[in-house]
């Protein structure tokens, strides 16, 4: 299992494509927490699919107003190809400080 963290107090535009996977990747969950509740704006979560824009997919969006602490656990690793981005993605408008873990494992297939 690995984890990609992530710390600041801008807009979050983070991510995931490890590379080095030659057999994709498993997305385990994804943990953030802000300093106080965010604000207005949505945080998204985005497949950008090697496949192209046909299969591009919004995986998850969170309206951050009350939000302090997200935690988005997958009952089941969701599976990601070699080449698919997951991006997160939020404006930060009010600048929370925030520490974003994305949690996922290499394909061992």
């Amino acid at each position: 299992m690995q984890t990609k963290k992530v710390t600041g107090n801008t807009a979050i535009n983070e991510i995931i494509n490890p590379l080095q996977s030659i057999r994709g990747y498993q997305l385990e969950g994804i943990r953030l927490h802000l300093s106080a509740a965010g604000g207005a704006g949505n945080l998204t979560i985005t497949l950008d699919s090697s496949a192209g824009a046909e299969y591009d997919t919004v995986l998850l969006t969170q309206d951050m107003t009350l939000v302090s602490n997200l935690v988005w656990h997958l009952d089941k690793p969701m599976l990601f190809s070699t080449g698919d981005m997951l991006i997160i993605a939020w404006a930060n408008a009010n600048g929370r400080t925030y520490g974003l873990e994305t949690i996922y494992n290499q394909e061992s297939r």
